[in-house]
């Protein structure tokens, strides 16, 4: 029997009448998925994802921060314009210092919208401490992170930014193999060499555990336990390996004005010939020492080097931990990232190798930055408790092994992961956030809330639609790091502005 038009309309009528009815039947949040809870109902042990007649009619309200509100966040600092290619005539190895250009201008900021750093109870101490080092004419800051400070991303900016006021120069640390993007300095290595990191979940890790102060380490002849076979050294042929020196023409200008460069290395088992030329011509040689203890090799020129390089050889690599280039004073900020790191692995290496490094580094502060690659596998609130106490166990252990170190906890960005078909910030990440600041600041570590920098809950979204950070809703881009690491900045220097009496001596 042919249905009448008449009909066929009655019944997608009725269909769609008790589809929106059902609507009515869903709950917010009334399905659990993962650590998500997403709209829908069950039935008869079934659930069924399904909206909510607020969803469906479009009535659901966003309580998150709106666009206008994060476009004014990104809007109360102007971070320093990049620099050109050619670096200025006249540009020599006395560093500037106390540059009025490179202060931040508080008259044209609202510093009330600046998220503020937050201290211990008694922050007198700290605040005071810390603008004790930063001034002090020689201060070396450890930046530890995850792959958010990958490529020197945020260190770079607050280095330039610090050293245009207290002086220094040179980008500090930089591994010999490198896996990323890296443009503060040429550093180029010959093809025999391989980079093993106590960080990466892909790799053995060595038995012995020396990674020193920067977690990872370099070697141009692969690793063989002298513990197991040590006859065969001497039938080992010998092997070259070479690394390259330069000033990078697509960083800060300070960057490039560096002349103490120091070739870190350890676990040494065999004599490995070292020697130094720069554009060619001979600057120093000598035989690195072979006692299986961390040392520095120190290179010192007159000026900054424009092809200098470092050439080894030997039956059997040591382990180096990188290339430090600095300026003889100032402030230096190492940056160490460690690409899909939580920030827990400090006490899986080797606590003498650290302390002897750390000895020698004499840094004064540390910044510690993590929390966002172990978001997604936070499920309850028991493992962000549990997340917090492994944090402090590593800022203690560090702490035992270095000697008055202040710290800094940089806390995760805005995270989102798709719910109802739209971004969402994962639903502990404001616990997370809020846990990490209480552990920190009832320990004597300072912490900075990037995500309240950010705007807080729901933020990430528009800072992709801005394109400051990636579609990935994770990794900034170059102009969202700018804006962040100003932000960081600006905090930072309204505290070693502030006028303190009575602070203990360092």
């Amino acid at each position: 029997m042919n249905s009448k038009p008449i009909q066929i309309a009655l019944f997608i009528i009725v269909v769609l009448g008790i589809l929106f009815g059902l609507t009515f039947l869903s709950e917010k949040g009334g399905i659990q998925k993962g650590i998500t809870a997403e709209d829908g109902f069950s039935f008869s042990g079934f659930s069924i994802k399904y909206p909510t007649e607020e969803q469906f009619l479009g009535l659901e309200v966003d309580s998150t921060i709106t666009k206008e509100e994060v476009l004014e966040v990104t809007q109360t600092v102007t971070p320093v314009a990049d620099e050109v290619t050619d670096e200025p005539e006249g540009l020599s190895m006395a560093f500037m210092k106390n540059d009025s250009l490179q202060r931040p201008d508080f008259s044209k900021i609202d510093t009330t919208k600046i998220v503020r750093i937050q201290y211990p109870p008694d922050s007198l101490d700290l605040i005071g401490t810390l603008q004790k080092k930063i001034a002090s004419g020689a201060c070396r800051i450890i930046h530890y992170g995850d792959s958010q400070i990958e490529g020197d991303r945020i260190s770079a900016y607050l280095r330039n930014r610090l050293q245009g006021i207290y002086g220094g120069g040179g980008p500090g640390f930089i591994p010999i193999k490198q896996v990323y993007d890296q443009v503060s300095a040429v550093v180029i290595p010959s093809d025999n060499w391989k980079r093993y990191a106590l960080f990466d979940p892909t790799q053995s890790k060595f038995p012995h555990r020396k990674y020193g102060a920067y977690m990872s380490v370099s070697r141009f002849t692969e690793y063989r336990d002298p513990k197991k076979d040590s006859t065969i050294v001497d039938s080992l042929p010998l092997t070259k390996a070479t690394i390259t020196i330069g000033k990078s023409k697509k960083t800060y200008f300070k960057f490039r004005r560096f002349n103490s460069i120091g070739l870190h290395y350890g676990n040494a088992t065999t004599p490995i010939q070292i020697k130094v030329y720069n554009d060619g011509a001979l600057l120093q040689q000598g035989t690195l020492i072979a006692d299986e203890n961390y040392h520095i090799y120190t290179i010192k020129t007159a000026v900054a080097p424009t092809n200098l390089t470092i050439e080894l050889e030997g039956r059997e690599s040591a382990d180096f931990y990188g290339v430090t280039l600095d300026a003889p004073s100032g402030v230096q900020i190492d940056n160490v990232a460690m690409r899909g790191a939580s920030g827990t692995v400090f006490t899986t290496s080797n606590a003498a190798s650290y302390a002897r490094m750390a000895r020698v580094l004499k840094p004064k502060i540390v910044i510690m930055q993590y929390g966002g690659n172990t978001m997604p596998y936070l499920k309850d609130s028991t493992k962000v408790d549990n997340y917090a106490k492994r944090i402090l166990g590593q800022i203690n252990w560090i702490r035992r092994r270095t000697k008055n170190v202040s710290f800094i906890f940089i806390g995760p960005t805005d995270m989102c992961l798709p719910v109802n078909g739209k971004m969402e910030t994962y639903p502990l990440l404001p616990y997370l956030n809020q846990k990490l600041m209480e552990t920190c600041t009832q320990n004597n570590v300072a912490y900075w809330s990037m995500y309240d920098a950010m705007g807080g809950k729901g933020s990430m979204k528009f800072w992709v639609e801005e394109k400051l950070t990636g579609s990935d809703y994770m990794h900034f881009t170059h102009k969202g790091t700018k804006i962040i690491s100003e932000l960081f900045f600006t905090a930072l220097y309204l505290d070693l502005m502030e006028k303190k009496e009575n602070v203990p001596e360092l």
